[in-house]
């Protein structure tokens, strides 16, 4: 589904969609956990406050097409387990960085493996 310059993806395990102000716990988690984080120098989102600024600067630049950013989440379940964009266009956009990050309670499943493989598929076919 495509809605608002944004696109929601499918693969045979996962959901991926738009974050919504709910996801805020989980974003909080993501971006302060030191486990998840190990490797990544970003900015934490430790309150509340921070996560839902957080979230509405994701989906302000999802509005203005300067990135695409999904929540991953299980086909059964709603709740947010990790997350997935595409960010950093070059000037003629025909590259781009990819983030994610995932909850340490679902790494080793293949889950961000096969997140990425979409990804990649929908940077390949719908944006070139």
């Amino acid at each position: 589904m495509t809605n608002n310059n944004f696109t929601e993806l499918e693969t045979d395990r996962l959901l991926l969609t738009r974050l919504k102000t709910s996801d805020w716990k989980m974003i909080s988690f993501l971006r302060s956990d030191q486990e998840v984080n190990k490797f990544v120098k970003r900015s934490s989102a430790a309150t509340q406050e921070e996560a839902l600024t957080f979230i509405q600067k994701i989906n302000h630049s999802i509005d203005h097409q300067h990135s695409y950013y999904w929540k991953i989440a299980e086909r059964n379940n709603d709740q947010m387990i990790g997350s997935i964009c595409l960010w950093n266009f070059s000037e003629d956009e025909k590259s781009a960085e990819i983030g994610y990050d995932l909850s340490p309670d679902y790494q080793g499943k293949g889950i961000m493996n096969e997140s990425l493989s979409r990804i990649i598929e929908f940077g390949l076919e719908l944006l070139h």
